[in-house]
């Protein structure tokens, strides 16, 4: 039987430690008998687990043996990673123990070094506070989960079920996996990422700067045909110092400021109306809706309709 250890650390997200523990019980194999035995393990006797106290049967040397050991999210990402946790960690794959982190567990996941070199993600939330903090880790904000072989990392909340279930289908098969799914309702894959559930929001700017009525009016006229030079004509300014202005201010260029405004105004009218996709592009100001089939897919990492299905 496989064994999987979940390793509680301190300030424990409970739903990224119940995930695993709840999806490997319930997965069974054809014969009835179950596929997994859990071993919930802590770093201390007593762990903090914001809402409750958690006890946990075993401490760090319920680590040495598991087949799997999985790190689920913490709600502390700068919290030091104790030694005798980075040295079993560490251990634990050197003898080839396949780890796997949810959601912000990525972090002290990087902490011990496993993650250099390999490409991760983590909650789309804390992604660029994961990059700072590792660069020699490569994060990838858009996808529900990475599978590095040894080690994997999944999104949050959620994309921990998605990386548990594709961790099973890896050990005992599609068929097994889809019946833990079943019992989980929910699908065996999900289709896109991360992006979908990010609100591409225009970058800000303060309050009274130079470039404030310029992108309310842009705002206001998001459905029109617009080009560069139409945007710095309406600014007075020359299209070179129209896209300096806007580096200084945004970072980003009036166009590409322009496409995320249009995304994010087109997932609005997406959850709200029951509008046409070919209506929407016209609406937000593509040109055609095939042009805004591909920049709301390259965008957010679904189509508009399955974004449609899936938030209105």
């Amino acid at each position: 039987m496989h064994t999987v250890a979940v390793l509680a650390l301190d300030q424990v997200i409970p739903f990224d430690l119940s995930t695993p523990i709840e999806v490997f019980t319930r997965t069974r194999l054809p014969d009835g008998r179950p596929g997994y035995q859990i071993r919930i393990c802590a770093e201390r006797p007593e762990i903090d687990a914001g809402a409750f106290t958690l006890r946990a049967p075993w401490g760090l040397e319920g680590l040495k043996g598991a087949d799997t050991i999985i790190v689920p999210g913490t709600a502390t990402l700068a919290a030091p990673l104790a030694p005798a946790v980075r040295d079993a960690l560490r251990a634990a794959a050197e003898e080839g123990t396949r780890i796997a982190s949810i959601c912000s567990g990525t972090f002290p996941l990087a902490a011990t070094g496993l993650l250099d070199g390999l490409r991760a993600t983590t909650h789309w939330a804390a992604a660029g506070r994961l990059a700072t903090a590792y660069p020699d880790v490569t994060v990838d904000p858009d996808v529900l989960y990475v599978d590095n072989g040894q080690v994997l990392t999944s999104a949050g909340a959620a994309a921990g079920l998605d990386l548990c279930l594709h961790m099973i289908r890896s050990d005992y098969g599609s068929a097994v996996a889809a019946h833990a799914a079943r019992l989980s309702v929910m699908p065996l894959e999900r289709e896109g990422g991360q992006a979908q559930f990010i609100v591409h929001d225009y970058v800000p700017v303060p309050q009274g700067s130079a470039l404030e009525p310029l992108l309310t009016w842009l705002q206001d006229n998001l459905g029109r045909d617009l080009s560069l030079a139409d945007i710095a004509s309406r600014a007075g300014t020359s299209t070179r110092t129209l896209i300096r202005r806007f580096r200084e201010q945004t970072g980003t260029t009036p166009l590409q400021w322009l496409h995320r405004a249009r995304i994010r105004q087109a997932q609005h009218l997406l959850e709200t109306t029951s509008h046409s996709v070919e209506r929407i592009a016209d609406q937000v100001g593509f040109g055609s809706p095939t042009a805004f089939r591909d920049r709301f897919k390259r965008t957010t990492g679904v189509s508009p309709n399955t974004y449609r299905r899936t938030f209105s």
